[in-house]
């Protein structure tokens, strides 16, 4: 087997021609990615679920809008908790109850007391589900042209209008997928 670049913490953004409904337009965070297989979550999910209704203690310190997102289609009846820790929050700096994935993006441990993350936290979203590769099937997947792989921003985490983040990623890129974006829901009708 090749050696797997990791692509963890990269934006996995799917691509118009991207066949599966789990991932019509969806913007996924690796939160994991080696050789034997990848984890993330989808940022543009919103459910109409509230995080106090499952996770009562974490509603406080998650930004609008308040709902549990669906990570994915695997496991929907686990949540994962992903935190923006503004500075830097390295080794022992960094808060009990969060790990970090890349930058100043982690894992939180939604066992653990939210006391413990409240004053560390910059933003939080609660996933119910995630999405998840075999050994070398993401790959394939983008050897097949089903996903564009662009680096991630904090701010990609609590995006305030989930609805907008695959154009917005699309947008902010320096080449051709700056102009994906502007690709219609429906290309049918155009």
């Amino acid at each position: 087997m090749t050696e797997v670049s990791s692509l963890t913490g990269r934006l996995l953004v799917a691509t118009p021609a991207l066949a599966d409904p789990n991932f019509d337009r969806a913007v996924v965070l690796l939160l994991d990615h080696d050789e034997e297989g990848s984890l993330g979550v989808v940022l543009n999910r919103p459910t109409p679920v509230g995080v106090g209704d499952i996770l009562e203690g974490w509603a406080d310190l998650t930004g609008e809008p308040g709902v549990v997102f669906q990570g994915g289609p695997v496991s929907l009846d686990s949540a994962l908790g992903v935190a923006v820790i503004p500075g830097d929050a390295d080794g022992d700096s960094a808060p009990l109850g969060w790990r970090r994935v890349h930058g100043a993006i982690g894992l939180v441990d939604l066992e653990a007391p939210p006391e413990l993350l409240a004053s560390a936290v910059g933003s939080l979203r609660i996933f119910a589900g995630y999405a998840g590769w075999g050994p070398g099937q993401l790959e394939d997947e983008l050897v097949d042209g089903a996903w564009y792989v662009v680096e991630s921003e904090p701010g990609d985490v609590s995006s305030p209008a989930p609805e907008r983040l695959w154009r917005e990623v699309l947008r902010r890129q320096r080449n051709e997928l700056a102009m994906v974006a502007t690709y219609p829901d429906d290309p049918s009708l155009n």
